[in-house]
């Protein structure tokens, strides 16, 4: 089945953030489970790349371009997932 890019999620922390909660983190691991989440929550046949990317199957496009990412990122536990990968 043939997948199509249908826009571009940045789901990384920023630097800022990091300062902000001050401590010292695997921000490649973070990013990795933050990835890992998110794909969890998409529905079958859309998927978000590492590059932030995102593919959908032909016919779930128009779903794909729907999605409100800022809200689906919000119910991200972003603590919980620090709190995992502290060095």
């Amino acid at each position: 089945m043939s997948r199509i890019e249908t826009g571009i999620v940045s789901y990384t922390l920023s630097g800022d953030y990091y300062a902000r909660v001050g401590a010292d983190f695997d921000t490649e691991a973070v990013d990795d489970a933050i990835l890992a989440e998110l794909n969890r929550m998409l529905p079958s046949g859309i998927v978000v790349e590492r590059s932030g990317r995102v593919l959908a199957d032909e016919e779930r496009a128009a779903e794909a371009r729907a999605i409100d990412w800022p809200e689906l990122l919000q119910r991200i536990d972003v603590d919980q997932i620090l709190a995992e990968h502290g060095r």
